[in-house]
């Protein structure tokens, strides 16, 4: 189980997983619209499958889906604040914070997993240093069924998660530069 630490509960002294996980997810849903989590939670449910479909820790990837937008339906000031600007891309499309912001939220909640935090935090701009957890979030997100895009992507996830993550990025670097957008320093 990951080490996620909170005021209320100790996650540790919980039997199952699914306790843990929807402690979080009580946790998340009044910070979202109705809309947004229905979208985390088929995150959530296909970066477990995706990755115990690739050998990794399926509860991380599941919580990890769960946290990853938590702070998406933040005003633009409350993410300037969370997640200073790196970049004028940040200054300029303050929502590409939200994977930052959220990471800010949850170290205050008391989350001290790395690879959940990371996974959090890059699961709008990509993935650095290959880390499996967070290709795992970011290609779910890309991916979920309720986008209505990347079904190509999704299966492919299940039998080479690098080269879904390489696709997932292509074509998110495409749909920006269709729509005339600065693609993000930290997903080049």
């Amino acid at each position: 189980m990951p080490a996620i630490a909170s005021p209320r509960v100790d996650p540790f002294a919980l039997d199952a997983h699914d306790l843990n996980a929807r402690f979080w997810a009580e946790r998340v849903r009044p910070l979202v619209k109705q809309e947004r989590f229905a979208h985390i939670e088929r995150v959530a449910c296909l970066a477990r499958d995706i990755a115990l479909a690739n050998g990794l820790d399926a509860d991380k990837a599941y919580l990890a889906g769960i946290l990853h937008d938590v702070a998406r339906d933040m005003g633009d000031a409350e993410l300037l604040r969370l997640a200073p600007p790196e970049s004028e891309v940040d200054v300029e499309h303050p929502l590409s914070l939200h994977g930052r912001a959220a990471r800010t939220v949850l170290e205050r909640w008391g989350v001290t997993d790395s690879d959940i935090l990371d996974a959090v935090e890059e699961h709008t701009t990509g993935p650095r240093d290959g880390k499996p957890l967070s290709i795992c979030v970011y290609v779910a997100d890309v991916s979920e069924p309720g986008r209505g895009v990347n079904d190509h992507i999704r299966e492919l996830a299940f039998s080479d998660l690098e080269r879904a993550y390489r696709e997932a990025l292509c074509c998110k670097v495409q749909y920006l530069q269709s729509k005339g957008k600065t693609v993000h320093p930290r997903t080049m």
